[in-house]
């Protein structure tokens, strides 16, 4: 493991109104690459994964935020924070460690719809 591999938790987010997440770990992410190619990455290795249901492997997953970050504060927000959207949200373009990813990060992949419209009213259903 070089210094610049980290251990990342991906919250695949399946539903914001249902609370339906399934946290995957990644171990040895190399933060010089694009935060396209490790989104590329994840996309492939969750259809492939054991033991994830399949709605979660089919989903359209297409934007990471970051949920947490080791020694930071957590939000309240069960699923992922609404807030700082410009700061959180990472640019395909830019590396995840210009993104601001570092060890133990957390990070949320969902659907930008479904974020946007859960955004727009954010009720959760039990």
């Amino acid at each position: 493991m070089s210094s610049e591999d980290v251990t990342v938790t991906v919250r695949l987010v399946r539903s914001f109104e249902h609370r339906n997440f399934k946290p995957v770990v990644y171990h040895d992410v190399t933060l010089d690459q694009t935060v396209g190619e490790f989104i590329e990455f994840v996309k492939n290795d969750v259809v492939l994964r054991t033991g994830l249901p399949p709605p979660f492997k089919k989903y359209k997953y297409d934007t990471m935020k970051i949920l947490h970050q080791a020694h930071g504060s957590k939000t309240n927000e069960l699923v992922v924070s609404l807030e700082d959207d410009d700061k959180l949200i990472l640019a395909e373009d830019s590396t995840l460690k210009a993104a601001g990813i570092a060890n133990e990060t957390e990070l949320a992949f969902f659907c930008m719809d479904d974020y946007r419209k859960y955004k727009a009213n954010p009720v959760a259903t039990w």
